[in-house]
């Protein structure tokens, strides 16, 4: 019998628990007011009238104080619980963002920017970690589905709204991202007390990790893979727009059009497709099946023609392997984790995604200098090729029967 696509969708959003919706809507809320970031270089350059060299500096220093908030997030998510280190972050990150935008000197800006970020990335771990508590092993790959589905229509409402402020006045980025932060931790606080933690409690699994992340070698190994992919991925967002842009010659509209198309196409088929795929196979078998369509996709810009049709293409393709990459990815560590070290688990992998943020236009644009973009394209998909091996070498070592 075949099943209407009413039906799948159903399917796919039902046996979530009210809790992983809660969490969905406060990461749908902190991300819709994500809109200082992108426009960082912007207000840097034509605002404070700083040296593209300068903006550059202060685009870094948010990720180093990113992987630092990360790492310090996961210390704490473990010593005090997730609860209150979300609360406090979102708050208290909403309080930096109104802060940063007061600040005129390079100097200033470095230092509160740096704090804003540490605090701010001090959410994801203890996020993940909640995640992990409110979902099931049944349906835990899809709770986080739905977490990166409110991520994503977070980044396109902020960034459109963004868009629009900062036409007006930059200073406005600062208060829409300030306020969205702090209403997200208000709406945490009203919909899902403290006190329902413990009643809202699941089995898990038994843990397949260690004591400590820091010292599971499976866990490293995985870490060490995933950023492999995560480097390459992110030049989807930071050289790739300029490739289209100087290489095939699209305007800017149109490669705004693809960047959308992403979180679309997440949006819509996400869910549906981990529903149908959760718990038929082994997740790194997935992972390694979306890398590889990664690096097809990054090989055909090396091939496909300079057009519209080729661009939208090689957008889909990243994204399916996206879809299939990332959810197994979160399933796959929750599974190796404890009540008591779950944070340091959660805060290794969002220092992973950090840190790549940070590499993939770093290294991207060194080697388009030494060797133009063909050579990226190259080295993209070897890399991407090179991390889907891995996972397949670390799954047969590992987990084949």
């Amino acid at each position: 019998m075949v099943t209407s696509p009413v039906e799948l969708y159903k399917q796919a959003y039902s046996g979530l628990s009210r809790n992983s919706w809660i969490l969905s809507l406060v990461m749908f809320i902190n991300r819709s007011g994500t809109m200082v970031i992108p426009f960082m270089t912007l207000y840097c350059t034509q605002i404070l009238h700083f040296s593209v060299g300068q903006a550059g500096l202060i685009l870094g220093i948010f990720g180093l104080g990113s992987i630092t908030g990360a790492f310090i997030g996961g210390k704490l998510t473990d010593r005090y619980g997730f609860y209150d280190i979300q609360v406090a972050a979102l708050i208290v990150g909403g309080l930096l963002f109104m802060l940063l935008g007061f600040q005129r000197s390079f100097t200033m800006l470095a230092i509160v920017s740096f704090i804003l970020s540490l605090c701010n990335d001090a959410f994801r771990p203890a996020n993940s970690t909640a995640i992990a508590y409110h979902s099931s092993p049944e349906n835990k790959t899809r709770s986080y589905s739905l977490n990166r589905l409110a991520v994503n229509l977070g980044w396109a409402f902020g960034g459109a709204i963004g868009g629009m402020l900062a036409s007006f006045n930059y200073h406005l980025l600062f208060w829409a991202d300030g306020c969205t932060n702090i209403l997200a931790g208000l709406v945490l606080l009203k919909l899902m007390p403290r006190s329902v933690i413990k009643s809202n409690h699941v089995i898990k699994e038994r843990p397949t990790g260690g004591a400590s992340a820091y010292h599971d070698k499976v866990y490293i190994a995985f870490i060490v893979l995933a950023l492999l992919f995560a480097a390459c991925f992110f030049q989807m967002f930071t050289i790739q727009p300029l490739f289209y842009k100087s290489e095939w010659g699209l305007n800017e509209r149109f490669i705004g059009v693809l960047m959308a198309a992403n979180g679309v196409f997440i949006a819509l088929f996400e869910m549906v497709i981990v529903h149908n795929l959760e718990g038929r196979r082994h997740g790194l078998k997935y992972i390694a099946t979306g890398v590889t369509l990664a690096a097809i996709a990054f090989g055909l810009l090396n091939f496909m023609p300079a057009a519209k049709l080729s661009a939208t293409l090689i957008i889909l393709l990243i994204t399916l392997g996206e879809i299939l990459a990332m959810p197994f990815m979160n399933a796959f560590w929750i599974v190796r984790t404890s009540e008591h070290n779950r944070g340091q688990y959660a805060a290794m992998y969002s220092m992973c995604w950090s840190a790549a943020q940070i590499l993939a236009p770093t290294i991207g644009s060194q080697i388009i200098i030494w060797g133009h973009y063909s050579m990226l394209w190259w080295v993209m998909t070897v890399s991407c090729t090179v991390s889907a091996v891995g996972f397949v070498v670390l799954y047969k070592w590992k987990f084949a029967r």
